[in-house]
């Protein structure tokens, strides 16, 4: 089946193919196993054209971001990981709007936007990865989140292209709804004319925060474990005496004990055993239940 089905895809998408692909080449944890097939589709047209494919066959796929918030186990992925790197467009559209492709970087976003004059953004200058992304994980800092500033959201669904304006959404703290198979290819933001040199202070001064209190020095997937109502989970952790913990090549980081850092031959298992034992450390000691802000996917 994987013959034809390589033979399908390369005959129906004009984009790259990837075989067995290593995960760990697409996530920035550096771990997990190989997907069966890894496709960046060259357009919306050519996206369509995949999805179609995948249904006809019932193929099963993932669509990714960056990596940044994603442990794919060391199993690997069934069926096809979709990746819209090539949704790289940015466009003022007057009136403080800006329309935005779902492969454009969080960092590259931030400059488009101090450099037109708009602001309301800066807090995204610290988070890596793509706006497809952090919109589909509502990503945000600093008390803001992204879909806040989102005027219509642009997504794929059996085959049709919908266009939902923001009270339509069904969004809150680290989490928007899709419905099963709906794809986010990009959005349009509404943003506030504000003076460059001040949004250029802003990101410089998000990023100095970032550098003085996320310095890391090792790969990771940002904060690891969501925040509980009313509580901070890198208290709790550190509260727990887990900072520097370690499980394999996992490690709780020791300058911030949100991040699980790998400090060079750790595996997704190691990740996993890692958190579960942080979640039943917490768990005793506070009755606090951390749930995982990172996505966990794949196979054993």
């Amino acid at each position: 089946m994987n013959d034809e089905f390589f033979a399908a895809l390369r005959a129906r998408v004009r984009g790259k193919i990837l075989r067995g692909e290593p995960m760990a080449r697409h996530t920035s944890l550096k771990v997990g196993g190989p997907a069966d097939f890894f496709v960046t589709p060259a357009d919306r047209d050519d996206l369509a054209a995949l999805l179609v494919l995948l249904a006809e066959t019932g193929t099963p796929f993932l669509v990714v971001g960056g990596g940044y918030n994603l442990l794919v186990r060391d199993g690997g992925i069934r069926g096809a990981i979709i990746s819209l790197a090539c949704f790289e467009e940015m466009e003022q559209l007057g009136g403080g709007k800006v329309r935005v492709g779902a492969g454009v970087t969080n960092r590259r976003l931030v400059q488009f936007m101090r450099d037109g004059g708009l602001g309301g953004l800066e807090f995204l200058c610290g988070i890596p990865g793509t706006v497809g992304g952090a919109l589909a994980m509502n990503a945000g800092a600093h008390g803001e989140a992204v879909l806040d500033h989102v005027e219509e959201l642009v997504t794929i669904r059996d085959g049709k292209v919908l266009q939902t304006g923001r009270d339509g959404l069904d969004y809150g703290y680290r989490f928007l709804r899709l419905a099963p198979g709906e794809i986010i290819v990009g959005a349009t933001f509404r943003l506030e004319p504000a003076d460059p040199d001040q949004i250029g202070a802003r990101i410089a001064g998000y990023l100095e925060h970032r550098a003085t209190s996320q310095k890391i020095g090792f790969p990771n997937a940002g904060s690891f474990f969501k925040n509980p109502e009313g509580a901070a989970a890198w208290r709790l952790i550190d509260g727990a005496g887990l900072r520097g913990e370690r499980v394999g090549g996992a490690q709780v980081s020791e300058s911030h004990a949100n991040f699980l850092v790998n400090r060079g031959d750790a595996t997704a298992a190691d990740f996993l055993a890692l958190a579960a034992r942080i979640k039943d450390e917490v768990r005793q000691i506070t009755g606090i239940a951390l749930e995982e802000e990172v996505r966990i996917v794949g196979e054993e």
